[in-house]
């Protein structure tokens, strides 16, 4: 594509695509916000209000700490940490000092750790006492996976919902407030630049294990940028006072670079919470006069099913966007429909920062679809038999991105990351397609596609039909053995509370006149809930694993008769 690029013309006047897009470091970020924010309240955590001044001292203060401790710049520190303020004061201190952010989740199993810990070389690492993760952390210390495990106190930020552990100090296991009292700053901070590895964050593997996303200070600071000039184009979510929800984890990319960093960069209040909750949500709108919150679907339909919704205030909302999974077209109507709030957002990925498209919150509607390409980022589809080669409008094929915001490749994994590249283009791995207006729509998954009987079936198209049924809250769709055609659909249904219960028969007959017979599910499973992964989204992995071993049993038994 050549320009203008066809998404141009359906840009507002006064957005440019080519508007310059800024690169610089996580640490000048911080500190040009400490200039400009100095007394605004940054962070807000269990009531207690952190300025912008007090985040840029306790973030110098962990840099000192950890300098003081013998890391050098270029050096890898793991992360691990739910939403608590020693996330943004390790992260961005980390920064500070030169060093490659590796980060863990919570909800990582032991050989999920080892195995993040092992690839990426962090010897160190930064954890608090709360849900026993400070155990955790020094069952690895003692297993040999780690030298030193640094550990912030929980009840420095007052009474918590749950207990936390105590934190008995040895060799290699230390508070964070020790080291922060002893540490004095270098003569010198470490000089870093835009090309300097920000953070390694895992992602998805071919080979089964997670990879590295390789993210530099200029990926993460040019998403930000693209952002901005997005917004400020659009003129959606300008606000006095700018109070962000934070529920996501800020271990992940999205509320990494949308909220956090994002967050500073404008001024914002971020209202950070460990996990999202309806109530508290609401509260924070109703109460707190929230201006910003950005969820996953998951959290959308539980706002949207929640009793009396209809009823609550969400004046203060200037912004409410979900990103991270497809958000149903039925659950964003009935939002809308119920609150009268438009949900915008996007699409992105771990590897674009996760900068990419934009839906926007004016014009015309065009159901289902993930928007247009942000300031700075080119998007095409390619042919999924041959990725040099682009496809016209309308015709569908795999999703390539380009821009500043694009990782460089998988940290220590040269085949994946040659696989991932065309032609300097990221094969994002989305099956969509491009209309006359440059909107761009995703159908599915490259991976998730099922092929039944020789017809490509794209489980999101069955999902989003299904979603139209009333007693429907949530499913996901997968593909499974099928002895006449290959494959076959499975839905997996989580019913609304009070729904009857529903057939594969009745499931059937509504879908009809929805999608075609080659992708009418084959199979129908009801489930009291569905798997997750540890952002919220709804995830097929574990459901996957389970039909490939279910298949694996039923051909043995086969074999035995």
């Amino acid at each position: 594509m050549g320009r203008p690029f066809a998404w141009e013309t359906s840009y507002p006047p006064g957005l440019a695509w080519d508007a310059p897009i800024v690169r610089s470091t996580v640490p000048d970020l911080l500190a040009k916000a400490a200039r400009r924010f100095g007394p605004r309240p940054a962070l807000d955590f269990r009531g207690r209000k952190i300025t912008y001044a007090e985040l840029e001292h306790a973030a110098e203060r962990v840099a000192a700490a950890l300098i003081a401790q013998g890391l050098r710049p270029g050096e890898p520190l793991a992360l691990y940490l739910p939403n608590t303020p020693y996330h943004p004061f390790a992260f961005l201190g980390g920064a500070k000092a030169g060093l490659r952010m590796v980060h863990l989740s919570p909800l990582d199993a032991e050989q999920e750790l080892v195995h993040k810990l092992a690839d990426s070389g962090a010897r160190t690492l930064v954890t608090t006492n709360v849900g026993g993760m400070a155990d955790r952390a020094r069952a690895l210390l003692d297993a040999g996976h780690l030298d030193l495990v640094i550990v912030g106190e929980d009840a420095a930020f007052g009474p918590a919902p749950q207990p936390a552990a105590a934190i008995e100090e040895g060799p290699g296991f230390v508070r964070l407030s020790t080291l922060t009292d002893e540490a004095s700053a270098p003569p010198e901070w470490p000089r870093i630049g835009p090309d300097d590895i920000a953070l390694l964050q895992y992602t998805g593997g071919t080979t089964g294990k997670p990879k590295g996303a390789i993210l530099t200070h200029g990926n993460l600071t040019a998403a930000i940028s693209m952002y901005e000039t997005w917004f400020r184009g659009m003129g959606g979510d300008a606000a006095d006072e700018c109070r962000m929800i934070c529920v996501l984890p800020l271990f992940h990319i999205y509320a990494l670079t949308t909220i956090l960093l994002r967050g500073l960069d404008r001024g914002a209040e971020i209202l950070l919470r460990q996990r999202f909750d309806v109530e508290t949500t609401l509260h924070d709108i109703e109460i707190g006069r929230a201006t910003h919150f950005a969820g996953v679907p998951t959290m959308w339909i539980a706002l949207a099913s929640a009793p009396g919704i209809e009823t609550r205030d969400f004046s203060s909302l200037v912004y409410t966007g979900s990103g991270g999974a497809p958000l149903p077209v039925e659950v964003e109507t009935r939002f809308e429909r119920l609150t009268g709030h438009r949900l915008i957002g996007g699409w992105g990925m771990t590897e674009t920062s996760p900068a990419g498209t934009n839906r926007m919150g004016m014009g015309a509607r065009k159901p289902g679809t993930i928007g247009v390409p942000l300031p700075g980022i080119e998007i095409d589809i390619c042919a999924l038999d041959d990725p040099r080669r682009v496809l016209g409008i309308g015709e569908t094929g795999e999703l390539r991105i380009r821009g500043l915001n694009v990782t460089q490749g998988y940290w220590k994994r040269p085949e994946e990351t040659a696989a991932a590249f065309v032609d300097g283009w990221f094969l994002a791995g989305d099956i969509g397609h491009m209309d006359e207006d440059g909107f761009f729509f995703i159908t599915d998954r490259k991976k998730d596609m099922i092929i039944s009987g020789g017809f490509n079936v794209y489980p999101q198209v069955i999902e989003q039909a299904i979603y139209q049924h009333p007693a429907v809250e949530e499913c996901l769709v997968v593909g499974i053995p099928d002895g006449y055609r290959g494959e076959a659909a499975k839905a997996f249904v989580k019913l609304r509370e009070g729904a009857p219960p529903l057939t594969l028969e009745a499931l059937q007959a509504f879908l009809g006149d929805k999608i075609g017979r080659h992708e009418m599910p084959a199979a129908l499973e009801t489930r009291p809930a569905l798997p997750r992964t540890p952002v919220g989204k709804l995830s097929k992995l574990e459901l996957r694993a389970e039909e490939r071993e279910k298949a694996a049993r039923d051909a043995a038994r086969r074999g035995a008769a």
